[in-house]
């Protein structure tokens, strides 16, 4: 469990950063914000890879490029399900989803699969 709630407020806190920076992404509260990213994570987890297995040959085309548009589905999806959450259009949420994408790796990456921030140490002899 504190695994999860750790995830979660890695996505909150991405897209908080996302609020602040991409003009058009709005979210008015706290409680708006750990519901946008609860929901996005629920998003993330059931619809994206049916979405992607859908548009499969759109990204075999587009060389992967396509799953940039499916990212923003998703995250204009969130903003639609949320009143206190608005996007004002497609490259709104392209741009939003990107941001959020980068700071969650970026946030994730010193976490390993226990939930717990892992540090790892080289030593040279």
């Amino acid at each position: 469990m504190p695994g999860f709630l750790l995830r979660m407020a890695i996505s909150a806190f991405a897209l908080w950063v996302a609020s602040a920076i991409v003009p058009g992404v709005t979210i008015v509260g706290t409680p708006t914000l750990l519901a946008a990213a609860l929901l996005l994570g629920l998003v993330n987890a059931v619809l994206r890879p049916l979405a992607i297995l859908l548009t499969l040959p759109f990204t075999i085309l587009t060389l992967g490029l396509f799953i940039l548009v499916v990212n923003a589905a998703m995250l204009g999806l969130v903003a639609a399900l949320l009143e206190g959450m608005t996007i004002s259009g497609f490259g709104s949420a392209l741009l939003g989803s990107l941001v959020v994408s980068f700071v969650s790796a970026a946030v994730s990456w010193t976490i390993g699969p226990s939930g717990r921030v892992e540090i790892m140490v080289v030593e040279r002899r």
